[in-house]
């Protein structure tokens, strides 16, 4: 898979203990690649990191610039994919000032040791989110060129991180005036990611799920708000995509793909009653209680992606549908509430296995 680009290579992953992290680095190591996470001690009790037999005894945080450094002098990562972010919106309203330190330092910390260490990798991804787009609740999708915005810190903050990459692009890392080789950067932008595997607060699918295994019901407070859901391993495709044409070809080739990118769900975005429909007719331990409160703190209503330039240029496009996408993701859960099953590892085969049957570039 993905030219077998990765197998041997040195890649850093900051946030490699939460959830999306966890997923990559499962399958950039079933590719062979060797892998130097750097992140926080997993947040919560389980925790997919954990539970795939990884350990961290120290927090690792990319608010701290110097440690950055070392790590990067240390390993001499040949790409890093950066995913470590605080990544709720709602803890945004209650922790604004560490959510923007987080994603807007953090970013540039990551970007800035690429550019003045000892050792420059080829590539950086930057992960952000759909979110960094200037939100006007309009009904078309969002294209890469359209302007960054955020009304809420966390949403604020991945549109300061898009700025925040292209500027070090732009001034220090793809800059031949610095006389240093280049390091092609891009940033990826995806919908909301789900899957097996999250516990954090405040996301719809770990609710339901926790309050399933529990036995008690769910308050749903924003039924009517759509999402491009997808399966966090469309994402970490995309991403693997990404950093592969990144990695491979001459220079004039890599400088292509050094800009931003959507990787949205093949359906457009759907309301949130009907992720909980489809999860409670996959689980039907699952009882939400539609309850929209005027009391939430302010979130999109709508938000859709399109990711046009990712399946033309890229040759990337999903793999699962709405469906098949909760449908797993409850299954994931449930065969780890009820009997201690992890199907991580069934899930990438399958996906996989789909992704070959489809003749997606990235499976060959």
């Amino acid at each position: 898979m993905f030219r077998n680009i990765y197998s041997r290579k040195r890649v850093l992953l900051t946030g490699d203990s939460g959830f999306k992290g966890s997923w990559m680095r499962f399958w950039l190591e079933q590719l062979g690649a060797e892998v130097r996470g750097f992140a926080l001690r997993p947040e919560t009790e389980p925790n997919h990191f954990s539970l795939l037999g990884w350990s961290r005894t120290e927090d690792e945080t990319i608010t701290d610039r110097a440690a950055l450094g070392r790590v990067m002098e240390e390993f001499q990562p040949e790409i890093v994919f950066h995913l470590a972010a605080q990544a709720i919106v709602r803890t945004s309203y209650e922790q604004p000032l560490e959510t923007l330190a987080a994603n807007i330092m953090g970013t540039a910390n990551v970007l800035d040791a690429c550019r003045t260490e000892g050792f420059r990798p080829q590539a950086v991804v930057v992960v952000t989110s759909d979110k960094c787009y200037e939100n006007r609740e309009q009904i078309w999708s969002y294209r890469e060129n359209d302007p960054m915005g955020g009304f809420d810190p966390y949403s604020a903050s991945k549109g300061c991180a898009e700025l925040v990459t292209a500027s070090w692009r732009r001034s220090f890392l793809m800059n031949d005036s610095t006389g240093l080789p280049p390091v092609y950067v891009a940033s990826a932008r995806a919908g909301n990611v789900v899957g097996g595997g999250d516990w954090a607060r405040d996301r719809l699918i770990p609710d339901l799920a926790r309050t399933a295994a529990a036995g008690t019901g769910v308050e749903i407070r924003n039924p009517a708000a759509t999402r491009p859901w997808q399966h966090v391993l469309e994402a970490v495709s995309g991403y693997l995509a990404l950093g592969q044409k990144l990695l491979e070809g001459t220079a004039d080739e890599r400088k292509q793909y050094a800009e931003g990118w959507n990787f949205g769900p093949a359906d457009r975005a759907v309301p949130v009653c009907d992720v909980v429909e489809v999860m409670r007719k996959a689980w039907p331990a699952v009882d939400p209680v539609l309850h929209p409160s005027p009391k939430n703190p302010h979130e999109a209503q709508s938000l859709a992606l399109d990711s046009t330039k990712a399946r033309v240029r890229l040759g990337w496009r999903p793999v699962w549908d709405f469906e098949t996408t909760i449908a797993r993701t409850a299954a994931w859960y449930r065969a780890f509430y009820e009997s201690g099953r992890l199907l991580t590892a069934a899930d990438l085969e399958q996906y996989v296995r789909d992704a070959e049957a489809q003749k997606l570039d990235w499976t060959h």
